[in-house]
């Protein structure tokens, strides 16, 4: 009976130092995703991105955006999805102003 409280301990102790890994490794990929980001907008990457991300959102194709942008900054779906919203609400601000 002994070795059974043993074995579910050890899973346990296992499944708690996995989860305490995955969540340094995410932690340690939104901190390299930041710098990138911020490496890419101080050599002008980043604004053609934003320029394609605006084209695609012009022409219907927000999925495609979606896709790119989290392709280019590896950030997840929800994330992508935000930033997406966010540029189509910017553009739809600056054709209301020159309307």
């Amino acid at each position: 009976m002994d070795y059974k409280i043993v074995l579910i301990l050890a899973a346990v102790g296992f499944l708690i130092w996995i989860v305490a890994d995955i969540s340094q490794i995410r932690s340690d990929n939104m901190r390299m995703n930041a710098t990138l980001n911020r490496i890419a907008r101080k050599i002008g990457a980043f604004d053609t991105l934003k320029d394609e991300l605006k084209k695609l959102i012009l022409e219907n194709e927000r999925i495609k955006a979606i896709k790119l942008y989290r392709e280019s900054t590896g950030c997840g779906l929800v994330e992508a999805k935000k930033y997406i919203d966010s540029l189509k609400e910017e553009l739809n601000k600056d054709q209301d102003r020159h309307e």
